[in-house]
């Protein structure tokens, strides 16, 4: 990484820690700080999100609805979703993030990203994973290395890919 820049993404790398302070868990209610450590020794599947991204909406929510489905009681794989706000902090409220979760009826954690001033006030999860906009897919490995950081997941591949994690 030293010899060269990373546009995106740092995949290959071990996954750093976050630090997003606003939890709820699966049914909507307020919980405390979620951790990466939190998860040690499963597969983590984080989904970066804005509530007003129409990508988002179209593919994003239901690939990670899919997932999610398609995996339900496989204690393994851990799903997050994060609104990792970078703009349009207005729209993007930590509400947005209660309606999202319902309409999809996504009964996993969800966090609000707001970053602060060591980031720009961009998403402290965007900041230290270089994502690149949203959607976007994290999936972190049972030993927290990052093995996929992108925009574009193929939902079928990736599910079957999960449904090995031991």
């Amino acid at each position: 990484m030293e010899n060269h820049k990373i546009q995106y993404g740092i995949a290959g790398y071990q996954a750093p820690e976050w630090k997003v302070d606003f939890w709820v868990d699966g049914e909507g209610n307020p919980s405390d700080a979620i951790k990466l450590a939190d998860y040690k020794g499963k597969f983590k599947v984080i989904y970066c999100f804005q509530a007003w991204c129409p990508g988002c909406h179209s593919v994003g929510l239901p690939s990670l609805q899919k997932m999610v489905t398609e995996l339900k009681g496989n204690d393994k794989v851990a799903f997050l979703a994060i609104q990792t706000v970078f703009e349009g902090k207005h729209a993007n409220t930590k509400e947005k993030v209660l309606e999202i979760q319902k309409k999809y009826d996504l009964r996993i954690p969800f966090g609000h990203d707001e970053g602060d001033e060591s980031t720009g006030d961009h998403s402290n999860v965007m900041y230290h994973y270089r994502t690149g906009g949203t959607p976007w897919f994290i999936l972190i490995d049972q030993n927290d290395r990052v093995i996929f950081n992108d925009f574009h997941l193929n939902t079928e591949k990736a599910i079957e890919y999960l449904k090995t994690a031991k």
